[in-house]
This record gives C-alpha cells, sequence and structure tokens, in this order.
C-alpha cells in the first residue's frame, strides 16, 4: 500500500509550521515523520526523537589536490571560473567554499593532480518516537544540495512507512519556494499551508499556492495569529474560497505554544486550554478533507 504522503509549508519562515507539525504528530499517533527543513531542522526539539541510525549524506564532487604531482603550471588557477584556486609561486590554495564541483581543475590540469572525490553535505538520521518513526537530516555547514538531501529523507520514509505498513508520512516541509520546498511537495498527496495575516504573510501564501497550483497538488490552509488583524484574515480566507483551496480553520495567538516549545512537547501533549479544542477541530478537517 502506498502510504499518503502530507507535507506542511509555509511562504515565509516564523509562521508556526513545525508546532503544528507536532501537534499534527500527536493526534495521527502512528505515522512516519520526516522534516524536510534540512537547513534549520528543528522538529526534533518538540518530539524527543531517540536517534536509532546515523549516517553521512555525500552528493556531487569536490577536487582534492595531489601535492607530488603538482608542477604549478597555473592551469587550474587560469580555467576556475569561480576563483576558487590561487597559485603563487609554489603555494597552492583550493578555497572548497567558493568551489561549485564543476570538475574544470580535474579535467584541464596537465599532470593529473587532482582527484574528484564525493562531496561531504551532512547527516540523515533514522530515530524513534512516541509518535512513530522519524527520519530528519543536517545539512552541512555551507553546503549545497539541500533539495536532493529532502529527497533522500522523503525515499527513507517511504521505505519506512511501506516496511512497517504505516499509511501515513507527515512531513515539516521547509520555508518558501525554493527547491527544498519543490523536493518536499513534488508528488505528495496533499499540502498544507501554514500563513499569518500579515501583508507579507498574505504576499508569501499565494507564492506557496501558485507553487501547489502548478504541480497540481491538493492543498489547504490554517492561519496562524489569525487574531492579530482580523481584516487580513477575512481577505485569506475570501482568497481560499475564490482559490478551490480548503480552508482547515484559523489558531489564535496563544503564549502557550511558546510554552510548549520551551518545555521540549506540543500544544496537544502540553496543554489543556481552549486553542487545543481548536486544534483538534482544525485536524479533523484535515482528515476529512484528505479522505
Amino acid at each position: 500500500m502506498e502510504p499518503k504522503e502530507i507535507v506542511i509549508i509555509s511562504g515565509k519562515g516564523g509562521t508556526g509550521k513545525t508546532s503544528i507539525t507536532g501537534a499534527f504528530a500527536a493526534l495521527f499517533k502512528n505515522l512516519v515523520l520526516a522534516d524536510c527543513d534540512v537547513d534549520a531542522a528543528d522538529l526534533h526539539l518538540i518530539v524527543k526523537p531517540e536517534l536509532l541510525q546515523k549516517e553521512d549524506f555525500y552528493s556531487g564532487h569536490e577536487p582534492k589536490w595531489i601535492e607530488e604531482k603538482c608542477v604549478f603550471c597555473g592551469t587550474c588557477e587560469e580555467m576556475c571560473r569561480f576563483d576558487a584556486i590561487s597559485i603563487d609561486g609554489q603555494k597552492f590554495n583550493l578555497d572548497l567554499n567558493s568551489c561549485e564541483g564543476c570538475g574544470v581543475c580535474v579535467h584541464f590540469c596537465p599532470e593529473e593532480a587532482f582527484l574528484f572525490e564525493d562531496r561531504w553535505c551532512g547527516h540523515w538520521m533514522v530515530s524513534k518516537t512516541k509518535y512513530g518513526p522519524m527520519v530528519h537530516a543536517k545539512l552541512g555547514i555551507g553546503a549545497e544540495n539541500s533539495g536532493k538531501l529532502v529527497s533522500f529523507v522523503r525515499q527513507k520514509a517511504r521505505e519506512i512507512a511501506i516496511s512497517q505498513n504505516i499509511d501515513k508520512i507527515l512531513i515539516d516541509g521547509p520555508p518558501g519556494i525554493g527547491c527544498p520546498v519543490i523536493a518536499s511537495v513534488t508528488g505528495t498527496h496533499f499540502v498544507v499551508i501554514i500563513t499569518e495575516p500579515t501583508v507579507s504573510g498574505i504576499h508569501d501564501m499565494e507564492r506557496v499556492v501558485s507553487l501547489t497550483k502548478h504541480f497540481n497538488i491538493p492543498a489547504g490552509v490554517i492561519i496562524n495569529k489569525w487574531d492579530l488583524n482580523e481584516n487580513i484574515t477575512q481577505k485569506i480566507e475570501e482568497k481560499c474560497i475564490n482559490d478551490g483551496l480548503a480552508f482547515l480553520g484559523k489558531l489564535p495567538y496563544d503564549p502557550v505554544f511558546t510554552k510548549a516549545q520551551i518545555n521540549g512537547s506540543n500544544i496537544i501533549d502540553y496543554s489543556q486550554t481552549k486553542v487545543k479544542n481548536e486544534f483538534v477541530n482544525i485536524f479533523n478537517n484535515l482528515v476529512k478533507t484528505i479522505n
């Protein structure tokens, strides 16, 4: 059975995406979690995973200079278009932060003084949580190819879901509309868009909606902190109706979200306040919409 993938994204950071993902995890209970915000993963802070497996992630290549073969002819420095190589007499410097891994230096070096090795980009991990297995990752400092790492995390999550006969995968996606977001939503079954009632919030939501329409993925919207600006909240609800989006509900501003985070928990497990009941209603709307 093919598991259903539900991804939670936002057009901008700071909308409460991860807090809402953690709350959904508590309500779904038996599922596979995937944190695809690999540039700044933080879902682990509120689901308290127990690490089971940690592996290196390699993607792309980087050159390695072989000193004993080099005659300091300067061909590599001349060919490099990213100014990653500098030669001063008998001194050679390779700046891997500037290197794009194109391989020009390797290809044109007359002395074959370079190796072209796999580039280390970070780690991927499999953990155990009380809600189910979790696949997450940490991109290395200054590393690229986050979209590939996102795709890898999703692939591992699907493998685990199929092997354990789990029918749902809940993905905490990255903010924005860039490569990591595209890698998070492509081929998923449903997208939950988290927005907030601000000028930038509604603008960035519109960009995310365009993305989901481009990939023909059904989507629903949750307005977080809706009571900060009731006029914009109304505009977002009207936009959902006009654009054929499922309006899943709205959450008020409540400091209990922050308190739950500080305690390393989610709103469902931590709180017995009114906002928890409102979130349960949103969850029920999500389940009905997906079904």
